[in-house]
């Protein structure tokens, strides 16, 4: 996806790669990094907190979120934090501004939504299969924890749940099959070939569907953005990750 906008901005001498880090040695690299050439990096688990740590100066957005997923360095090697996961969700959502959200999950990328919902005006109830990490995100960002899940105009799956073993997405979730529906838009984090199944059964019930490549694609412009200065061409971009 980057490498594609890269090339359609003209950034011919840029490129985007992966780096599998260990956690013992995760500081120690991402140190490194500026020195190496880099203009920044783009931080996903189980490195998020540890990224937001390290940093030399970060977002209100990130410091609040307790998670970074994006580093810019500066020509000094200075580290700079962000969390576009946020900025990207409400991207996603276009021009939908909902007044109520469910939020599945209560890991960073739980808390990255919630914040985004609470700041755009929703009232936010999360859920979590471990009822304890669920009210300390309720007590971190000022949202609702919950025991079951609650109505709401949009349902946001934040959690792994559909990712491996699809068959099991409705045993694993706190949600029937058809009880779906009754949420007007529903977000699903994961993403892969194609629809997750509870992307496929939202649909079949009539819910707008916002799937997880789309917040890629989003939270991932917003880093672009940020590295090069360049206005990021989104459409590229959406093009790359679904072929």
């Amino acid at each position: 996806m980057h490498n594609a906008a890269l090339r359609a901005v003209g950034l011919t001498g840029w490129r985007y790669q992966r780096l599998p880090v260990a956690p013992e040695l995760f500081a120690e690299t991402v140190r490194a990094l500026p020195g190496a050439g880099f203009a920044g990096a783009n931080v996903t688990i189980p490195h998020k907190e540890a990224a937001l740590a390290l940093a030399d100066e970060a977002t209100a957005t990130a410091r609040a979120i307790g998670a970074a997923n994006t580093l810019t360095f500066a020509p000094d090697g200075a580290i700079a934090a962000d969390n576009t996961d946020a900025p990207g969700l409400l991207a996603a959502l276009g021009d939908r501004r909902p007044r109520s959200a469910l939020i599945l999950g209560a890991g960073g990328s739980a808390r990255a939504a919630a914040y985004a919902l609470v700041q755009s005006g929703a009232a936010v109830a999360v859920w979590n299969r471990t009822p304890e990490r669920a009210r300390a995100l309720a007590a971190a960002l000022g949202v609702e924890a919950v025991a079951a899940p609650v109505p709401a105009e949009v349902l946001v799956n934040c959690t792994s749940v559909g990712l491996t073993d699809p068959s099991s997405t409705f045993k694993k979730l706190p949600l029937r099959a058809d009880s779906v529906g009754e949420y007007a838009c529903v977000v699903d984090l994961v993403y892969g070939a194609g629809d997750t199944v509870l992307a496929q059964e939202a649909r079949r019930r009539g819910s707008q569907v916002i799937d997880g490549l789309e917040i890629l694609v989003q939270q991932g412009a917003l880093s672009f953005e940020a590295w090069t200065g360049r206005t990021a061409p989104l459409q590229v971009m959406r093009r790359s990750v679904h072929e």
